[in-house]
């Protein structure tokens, strides 16, 4: 038996934990286990042991090779941890024997992640998203739960009870999905018609976006007065909020915080939570929230584009806000960073530091997103003129007998709804009207 050092007092599942570094590459070995430990922490594992390869590639059959795997399994038989994570996905083969050559659970990366998810799931729409996930992930390794049935041959003879009960279960899942997807897709066209609701507003939208734990959730609140729930674990909030605004100059802009991205985000959570990623795709422009402070915030960055890439996001524009400055001993090589980022910016959302800077930011995006109209409106549509003032800039304003003149700047959505009045219609304003349109599509 082991020591009582062994085991948690805290009650928390204890686990090994197992990286692969690939020789040749890069060589993030150190961004890894870091990652892994902190997921595991929020999971509500303890981690009692860390195991380190490196190969030129992935083992077929083990991952991390037959000899590696032996290894490892001894270590269970002293340490007896509760589960075993893997920092990659795990084809089902790999998993299965890494199961019966260690004699203990075996978790992989996405299924940590999707447990976290499903810990964190508040709305009916997360748990919706959370449990596609999960199904689909299922799916391909419900044969592991039957082997023994699973080498019997098929044909006359070999269609005993194990394989018509994996059969039945294949069908349920599969139905389940097909059920949960119909569910998304509906909510999918609600917020399709929520956000066709807000392009009515005169204000231009923006996301919120950055690697998980960056500070989305408590800039938002910072900047809107609301009271998102933000917490320094990973993956805080799920479920977009969207939030009004208003900038030092008067314009306001429609904020939305978004799920926390990850490197490697596996696919078939993207996949489920692509309704409410649609609020990333939708937006006028992105806000990318940097925890300048972490050692390997170059590395989540370029994962927050991969991820957005994977979403077919490109072409917008971006403020990037390098966050968390009040953790640095020292500032001078942020300020040399926001010198070489184009429209970027340094703050603390906690100290409220750097945010005049960062609305200065905002309303410069804003500017040239904007559409230069001049137009007549007639007196019955005078409600149009205030809008001009909310979602934008009024340069001149002339009232006369047949109308209100006004020269302005103003987000695409008012310059469509203003285009009947609109004088000299020249090749330039249809111009704008396709280039914002473009930035939106």
């Amino acid at each position: 038996m082991p020591s009582s050092d062994y085991f948690d007092s805290s009650g928390n599942e204890r686990a090994i934990i197992v990286s692969l570094s690939l020789s040749g590459g890069e060589d993030d070995s150190e961004m890894r286990i870091d990652e892994m430990r902190e997921l595991a922490s929020t999971a509500g594992a303890s981690v009692i042991a860390e195991c380190r390869q490196s190969r030129r590639s992935p083992d077929s059959s083990t991952y991390i090779g037959t000899g590696k795997a032996a290894e490892i399994a001894g270590q269970v038989k002293v340490l007896r941890p509760d589960l075993v994570i893997f920092d990659d996905e795990l084809s089902p083969t790999q998993q299965r024997n890494l199961v019966e050559i260690m004699g203990a659970p075996v978790v992989d990366r996405t299924q940590l992640i999707l447990d976290i998810f499903a810990q964190r799931a508040r709305t009916h729409e997360g748990r919706l998203q959370v449990e596609l996930a999960q199904l689909t992930y299922l799916l391909p390794r419900l044969s592991a739960q039957y082997t023994k049935f699973e080498r019997q041959q098929g044909g006359i003879g070999g269609r005993g009870p194990g394989e018509t009960k994996l059969e039945h279960d294949r069908r349920k899942v599969r139905e389940r999905i097909a059920d949960l997807s119909h569910e998304i897709d509906e909510i999918k066209e609600q917020r399709g018609q929520q956000r066709r609701m807000r392009r009515e507003l005169p204000f231009p939208s923006s996301a919120l976006v950055g690697y998980t734990s960056a500070g989305k959730s408590t800039l938002l609140n910072l900047l809107s007065g609301a009271e998102v729930f933000a917490d320094a674990r990973l993956f805080a909030t799920l479920d977009p909020t969207t939030r009004r605004v208003i900038l030092p100059d008067g314009w306001s802009v429609l904020m939305t915080d978004t799920v926390g991205f990850m490197r490697h985000l596996p696919h078939d959570l993207i996949a489920a939570f692509r309704a409410t990623l649609e609020e990333v795709v939708q937006a006028d422009f992105l806000i990318h929230v940097v925890d300048v402070s972490h050692v390997e915030y170059e590395r989540q960055m370029a994962a927050v584009e991969e991820v957005l890439a994977d979403l077919g996001v490109t072409g917008k524009p971006v403020v990037t806000v390098f966050n968390k400055i009040d953790c640095l001993a020292d500032t001078y090589p942020v300020r040399a960073l926001v010198a070489a980022t184009p429209n970027s910016c340094s703050i603390s959302a906690t100290r409220h530091q750097g945010i005049s800077d960062l609305m200065e930011r905002i309303s410069l995006t804003i500017a040239d997103l904007l559409v230069n109209i001049e137009a007549a409106i007639p007196y019955d549509r005078s409600e149009l003129i205030p809008q001009c003032y909310e979602s934008g800039k009024v340069h001149s304003l002339d009232y006369q007998v047949d109308g209100i003149f006004v020269k302005a700047s103003v987000t695409r959505d008012l310059a469509g709804r203003m285009e009947p009045y609109v004088l000299n219609r020249d090749i330039n304003f249809y111009k704008q009207l396709e280039e914002k349109d473009g930035l939106a599509s």
